[in-house]
């Protein structure tokens, strides 16, 4: 009882820290305080050891049990996201990956059609609840917003509070976000939960925001940053860039240096209670050193030695906001160059998983769990900044090792969950090797247009790659008992890309799509330059995402125009041009089937 009352009373002292916000006009998010989720995680750590006894003894009466008769005792699921099965063939056969050769000839090894379309949120959504496409719900990564017609998450959505009080410059939230997961069906783990199969689920794609079952998940892909985009990059830099240059997934900030100093503000998210959104911001300084071989960073108290071309530990940034408000994140740094300027790479904002700012986790204190266990590690769903290397903000040395860093953390909470999980499921998705071969395949095709740099020493960065997952599954076997079943799987396999294709410029060739006499329409939208100057009375489809064509049609998107009986023609119309399209470069069709 006096335990109880204790709790009780630092809940009321702690809860109204918290705060609960939207973030972002775009993919934002509700936000709760750090010091709820402190109270939570020390509540339900007492709470779990106080009143286990009692759940064990329900569930034994009350609920489903694995039978004694259960030929297996613990299923692990270990996924190498993008690992092409003709380079396992080729490698196997040349000796490189020796436990994957032993697990074939032990066990079974046999090729799985991937989905169609054969992009990852399609294919972990369809391997985690056994349906097609059709019935999940998920056909890209994008999808369109009816309403604009602009691109939107195919697997989540969120809305702000429904109503919101202003006073003068503020506006102030009634109630919170809500964040649905678009994803169809259900994934095993619900179904193995009601018949009392626990199961370990760790970033395996499509599972953001987490759902509630009996048992542990922790989200990845479309888990967005503190900005609440899918990842922003930013890099500090003494150099001027060319006059209206961009940067696509992030930003290239100019600072003045002064006698060797840089000093600037790291934006966080938006202000959540101003009407008109300004990011919170956090100062820091950057001193070089004299001999131009490092330098020093100060952020908020803490003084961080960096080194050119090294990536720093995760740095904790805390943004304030009100008199007792915060929302905290992490994100590493890397000093890209010093002379003749000085550049400093900063990476997403991640949330941090010891304070979360939303719930990236079921229950929401296991990010918290790992962090404690092995420290602070990215959340973002896609950690590997890809974005930041096509516009060289990175190079392939520190994208390898950025992507590798990623890789190390997932490894930790892997096998720390292995180890916990005697009986049941326990699934992790390693991601590096799909990350690595969309940015180095160009080393193993001799055709591919794109540059290759220093190119020698990247050429054997894939089959490296492929040996460093082969070493992981060999570790996992080290791993196994009597009983266990050891599941290795791909979700797709990987080929070159040479050539591109932009089918909303030939639907504009083709006369499916218009734009305004002007050119300067604002595509249905002010702030947003997405199909600007698109002249949706006259348009009849458009491309959003990888994979979907849209048609514009009457009645379901806002300026539809497209009758229903006009539907079935056009899509025969668009379907046999589409397939008689030839590149003139060689001859070959860019679109085999649609």
């Amino acid at each position: 009882m006096k335990c109880g009352a204790i709790l009780f009373f630092l809940a009321l002292l702690f809860l109204p820290q918290s705060a609960s916000a939207y973030i972002g006009p775009g993919a934002g998010f509700a936000f709760i305080g750090s010091a709820f989720v402190f109270v939570l995680t020390f509540f339900m750590a007492f709470a779990t050891l106080a009143f286990w006894p009692l759940q064990w003894a329900l569930r034994r009466v009350a609920g489903k049990r694995i039978s004694k008769d259960a030929r297996t005792r613990r299923v692990v699921i270990v996924g190498l996201d993008g690992l092409e099965p003709k380079l396992v063939d080729q490698y196997m056969q040349e000796g490189k990956l020796p436990n994957l050769k032993a697990l074939a000839a032990e066990g079974s090894y046999s090729r799985l059609k991937t989905t169609l379309p054969s992009l990852s949120p399609v294919a972990w959504s369809t391997f985690q609840t056994g349906v097609n496409p059709g019935a999940h719900n998920v056909f890209d990564f994008l999808t369109r917003d009816k309403r604009y017609c602009l691109p939107s998450l195919s697997s989540t959505e969120t809305e702000p509070a429904k109503r919101t009080i202003s006073i003068g410059k503020y506006s102030f939230p009634i109630g919170r976000a809500k964040i649905r997961l678009l994803r169809k069906s259900q994934p095993f783990w619900k179904v193995l939960s009601k018949h009392g199969v626990f199961c370990n689920i760790l970033r395996v794609p499509i599972s953001y925001p987490p759902e509630k079952f009996e048992g542990n998940v922790l989200s990845t892909m479309c888990t967005p940053d503190l900005k609440g985009t899918q990842g922003t990059f930013s890099v500090f830099t003494s150099a001027k860039r060319g006059e209206g240059e961009s940067a696509t997934g992030g930003e290239f900030c100019y600072v003045e240096l002064k006698d060797g100093v840089m000093e600037g503000f790291i934006e966080g998210p938006p202000h959540p209670f101003l009407r008109k959104p300004e990011p919170l911001k956090v100062p820091f300084k950057l001193t070089v050193a004299a001999d131009k071989q490092c330098a020093l960073l100060e952020v908020q108290g803490e003084r961080v030695q960096l080194q050119i071309d090294q990536f720093s530990d995760w740095v904790n940034l805390t943004f304030r906001f009100g008199m007792t408000k915060s929302v905290s994140g992490i994100c590493r740094f890397c000093l890209r160059s010093v002379t003749p300027a000085v550049q400093l790479y900063v990476s997403p904002l991640n949330i941090n998983p010891e304070k979360p700012a939303l719930p990236i986790s079921h229950p929401v204190f296991l990010s918290s769990y790992f962090a404690k266990r092995q420290g602070l590690y990215g959340t973002l769903g896609l950690m590997e900044d890809t974005w930041g290397r096509n516009e060289k903000a990175l190079d392939d040395e520190t994208f390898l090792q950025q992507t590798y860093l990623t890789h190390a953390e997932r490894e930790a909470m892997f096998f720390d969950a292995l180890e916990r999980t005697r009986e049941g499921v326990c699934a992790c998705v390693f991601d590096a090797s799909d990350r690595i071969q969309h940015m180095f395949w160009r080393y193993l095709d001799p055709q591919h247009p794109a540059p290759k740099e220093k190119g020698s020493k990247f050429v054997n960065a894939i089959p490296e790659m492929y040996q460093k997952m082969d070493n992981l599954v060999g570790r996992v076997r080290a791993k196994l008992g009597e009983g266990d079943v050891l599941i290795v799987m791909s979700d797709h396999g990987f080929t070159s890309f040479r050539r591109c294709f932009n089918v909303n410029t030939w639907l504009h060739q083709e006369g499916y799509l218009a734009f305004k006499s002007n050119g300067n329409g604002d595509g249905g939208r002010p702030d947003s330059d997405y199909f600007q100057g698109v002249d949706w009375s006259k348009t009849k489809a458009f491309q959003v995402g990888l994979t979907g064509i849209y048609l514009n049609r009457k009645g379901r998107e806002r300026n539809g125009v497209v009758e229903a009986d006009e539907v079935g023609r056009l899509k025969k119309e668009i379907t046999q041009k589409l397939l008689a399209v030839r590149d003139p470069a060689h001859g070959r069709a860019p679109v085999r089937q649609v």
